[in-house]
């Protein structure tokens, strides 16, 4: 399959002008390579290092959740990471394209990949978008786990470095209603109170933010940023294993952005 082909079958699916206004889905570099056989890295970050990677690798396509261009270019300066990204882009004909707030909406998107891994049944957008879709999903934990059962799901499940939650009185509290939302989260926690969640899984949520949720009796469970967003890239790959892809790969060169002592 060509790359050409490869990012049409993709916007079939999420279509890049589903993205919020002040995202950037879609194309961030394109150096010539739409007619070459794709062969694609995965990855959550479009990162210097994933970019080495993908020279390493003879792939011609970084194929990213996160966008690299996220305002208007002032300037392109040696020494600055996006400007080596650019040049090495050129140089090794590697593309890079980003699939944001529109593959957040979407069936096996994020939010859906994290809702699977819990099981969760009967599951719906906590914020619809579109007939079926949506920002986020709410669910039934069925059969319905204790708050500490729940919790070591989420941390054998997802592996983050450390797992916060709201201060709660009782770890045996039967939990039946789960939200989830992958990445930065915490701004629909409105929205979840609304869908009578008894605990919301999302991430880079602030200390006011659990005041907020606590005082609306909802829990808030942070996994952080990577640990819920990485999962559906993994998920990525495997949708792309099934074209007749010359080559897919999960990046391995993808970074948590932080680290805690243990």
């Amino acid at each position: 399959m060509k790359i050409a082909d490869l990012i049409n079958w993709f916007e079939e699916w999420a279509n890049p002008a589903w993205c919020e206004s002040w995202d950037n889905c879609g194309w961030q570099i394109e150096p010539g390579v739409l007619p070459e056989e794709a062969r694609v890295l995965v990855c959550l970050t479009p990162t210097l290092a994933v970019m080495q990677e993908a020279i390493s690798l003879n792939a011609n396509l970084i194929f990213a959740h996160h966008p690299l261009i996220f305002h208007p270019l002032k300037s392109l300066c040696t020494g600055e990471a996006l400007t080596e990204m650019v040049r090495l882009s050129f140089t090794h004909k590697i593309g890079v394209y980003s699939a944001h707030t529109n593959f957040d909406q979407v069936k096996d998107g994020t939010a859906d990949v994290l809702a699977q891994m819990l099981q969760l049944q009967a599951v719906s957008p906590i914020v619809p978008t579109q007939a079926g879709l949506g920002y986020g999903r709410v669910g039934m934990l069925e059969p319905s786990l204790t708050l500490q059962e729940l919790l070591t799901t989420i941390q054998t499940r997802l592996n983050p470095p450390k797992l916060i939650f709201s201060p709660t009185a009782d770890l045996q509290q039967k939990i039946s209603r789960v939200a989830v939302l992958g990445g930065s989260g915490a701004g629909f926690i409105s929205e979840v109170v609304k869908t009578k969640a008894q605990a919301y899984l999302t991430s880079d949520c602030k200390f006011h933010q659990f005041q907020e949720s606590r005082d609306k009796e909802l829990i808030l469970i942070d996994a952080g940023h990577y640990a819920t967003e990485r999962p559906a890239c993994d998920r990525l790959v495997q949708k792309f294993q099934t074209l007749n892809l010359d080559w897919v790969q999960l990046s391995q060169r993808d970074e948590d952005f932080r680290q805690f002592l243990p």
